[in-house]
């Protein structure tokens, strides 16, 4: 029996030799924790491939002398230092006064545009929520601009902007007689009013998607209790409505912003290369002194600003609306 015993043990210690060195981190935890990493790993690299490559690229070329003679090979390029950023941003001399009138028509024509979609799409939304006979019809061709190709909408527009033979004149002018000729709303001042309509037509659409959504997280017995109360419609908007989709709007006003203020497709497919002066947005501008003139150099350089001014307006806002929702709560 004595002698068994120990032979026993030692069988029990040779067979199971993680005993002696303590329980060890099991495999199937570690692919466990690991596995989510590794399906992201994929989207991780063509995001880094596809953005943060090419913005990279572009800083540097911001601080290079870049012209049409080192585009073969632009890290020949001279250094430039913050030469590009100098004409940028001085306003007296014609690069950065230009620059500097286009900035101020995008900030107008975002705001516009970003405050007539959010009113569209939420007024759209609110009203979308009472149940009728072909609601459903109706959401669907709410959501056509939205769902059109970009290329193939703004051209149709660009059709019924035209001077002699198109829808907008036609209406305006021979059906209705409000003005004393058919306009040009492609060029001079009216292109500001034209590039907003169709910045507005494409874009609330969204506005009301997500709004819409927003609205299903009510309950509807906010509303049946506002009604019993007396409150009429505008009251239960402005007491209900709006406070409850404050999160969803702060969201959303920060998504058009950025979208709208960095659309490129619609100003150029509408007016080219050489958009007019009333609605000449930055992104096209800044295609213009990259491509047009062959200063890639300074062209980078009002790519890195407009990088760093999104950026500083993205913190802000961010910040106020965190505040804004702690004081709330």
């Amino acid at each position: 029996m004595t002698a068994t015993a120990p032979a026993a043990e030692a069988t029990v210690q040779k067979s199971s030799p993680g005993a002696a060195r303590g329980p060890r981190r099991r495999p199937g935890r570690i692919r466990r924790i690991g596995l989510p990493y590794l399906l992201l790993l994929p989207a991780l690299l063509l995001e880094l491939l596809v953005h943060l490559v090419p913005m990279v690229i572009g800083i540097v070329m911001s601080f290079k002398e870049l012209t049409q003679f080192y585009i073969r090979d632009w890290g020949t390029a001279p250094w430039a230092g913050f030469d590009n950023y100098s004409v940028s941003v001085d306003f007296d001399a014609p690069v950065g006064k230009a620059l500097l009138d286009s900035f101020l028509v995008t900030i107008a024509f975002t705001l516009l545009s970003v405050g007539l979609c959010w009113l569209i799409g939420t007024a759209a939304a609110v009203f979308m929520q009472d149940t009728f006979r072909g609601r459903g019809l109706l959401r669907a061709l709410f959501l056509v601009p939205y769902a059109l190709p970009v290329y193939a909408a703004v051209i149709t527009w660009v059709f019924m902007f035209q001077h002699d033979n198109g829808l907008v004149n036609h209406v305006l002018h021979d059906q209705l007689g409000i003005t004393d000729k058919p306009s040009f709303w492609l060029i001079g001042d009216n292109s500001f009013i034209a590039l907003l309509t169709v910045s507005v037509w494409k874009g609330w659409p969204f506005a009301f998607l997500i709004v819409m959504a927003g609205l299903q997280n009510i309950p509807r017995e906010l509303y049946e209790a506002a009604s019993l109360d007396g409150a009429g419609m505008l009251q239960q908007v402005r007491r209900i409505t709006l406070p409850s989709l404050r999160p969803v709007n702060q969201v959303l006003v920060l998504v058009l912003f950025l979208w709208t203020f960095n659309d490129f497709n619609t100003p150029y497919v509408m007016f080219g290369k050489t958009a007019p002066e009333a609605a000449d947005l930055i992104s096209v501008h800044i295609y213009q002194a990259s491509f047009v003139t062959w200063d890639f150099g300074t062209g980078s350089a009002m790519s890195v600003l407009l990088l760093l001014f999104l950026l500083a307006v993205t913190g802000v806002y961010l910040a106020l609306t965190s505040r804004g929702r702690r004081t709330a709560s």
